[in-house]
């Protein structure tokens, strides 16, 4: 196993740094590796590998993984569709939540956190493509949103998280991603926030594009963990 996590690890590093380099941000991404399909082993190697940051999709395989976890120099984000009931499963165990996508589930984030007297950061996550099948709220709506969460005392709103739609090239990742990146920095100054908005944007096959346009968080899985006798 250990060949190709490593081999896929120093390929998706050395894009990055040329991706960052290309744009002269070099060392400003974080790359989060998203882990839905990996094994307790594949995580493993990773993280002996110096990954630092992971993020999980679902509830269930948070839990499942935190043995794999434990006692890790680590930072674990939330980056899938969360339900309000599952909340008070992980939100003393995550770093980020990247997913919010409603004020009921903002509020709910927020009473659980007050339980563990921690302050919660957030992403609003937003449909940029404005995709019927994804989640995430319209991009006329995210301000409102973000207004809402700035008024809830146990979270901090650090940015905005988006997926694109599937595209034929760069060219096209990056007009989303710019849209993405304008409507953060409107919304921050018409909050009156004096420091800079964070982006979550950016997989496998566009975080090239997303670096172009300068995000700050990129979350690659399938690059991470593909090998010939596992696709994923």
């Amino acid at each position: 196993m250990s060949s190709y996590i490593k081999d896929n690890l120093t390929a998706v590093q050395a894009d990055l740094h040329a991706a960052e380099a290309a744009v002269g941000r070099e060392g400003k991404t974080t790359l989060i590796a998203a882990v839905k399909y990996a094994s307790d082993c594949e995580i493993k190697e990773l993280i002996s590998l110096g990954v630092s940051d992971v993020g999980e999709n679902r509830v269930q395989q948070l839990l499942a993984h935190m043995g794999a976890y434990e006692g890790k120099d680590l930072r674990i984000h939330f980056i899938g569709t969360l339900q309000k009931n599952k909340i008070k499963y992980i939100i003393d165990k995550v770093h980020a939540i990247h997913s919010v996508d409603s004020a009921q589930l903002a509020r709910e984030i927020d009473r659980h956190a007050a339980k563990h007297s921690i302050c919660m950061r957030v992403f609003v996550e937003i449909n940029i493509g404005r995709e019927e099948a994804k989640s995430g709220v319209m991009p006329e709506e995210a301000e409102a949103l973000c207004r809402e969460i700035e008024e809830l005392p146990n979270l901090s709103l650090v940015g905005l998280m988006t997926m694109a739609p599937r595209c034929e090239s760069d060219a096209e990742y990056r007009g989303y991603f710019s849209e993405a990146r304008k409507l953060a920095r409107s919304i921050w100054q018409d909050l009156g926030r004096t420091d800079q908005p964070l982006l979550s944007m950016g997989m496998s096959e566009s975080f090239a594009a997303a670096v172009a346009e300068g995000t700050d968080m990129v979350r690659v899985g399938r690059r991470l963990f593909v090998h010939e006798n596992h696709e994923i």
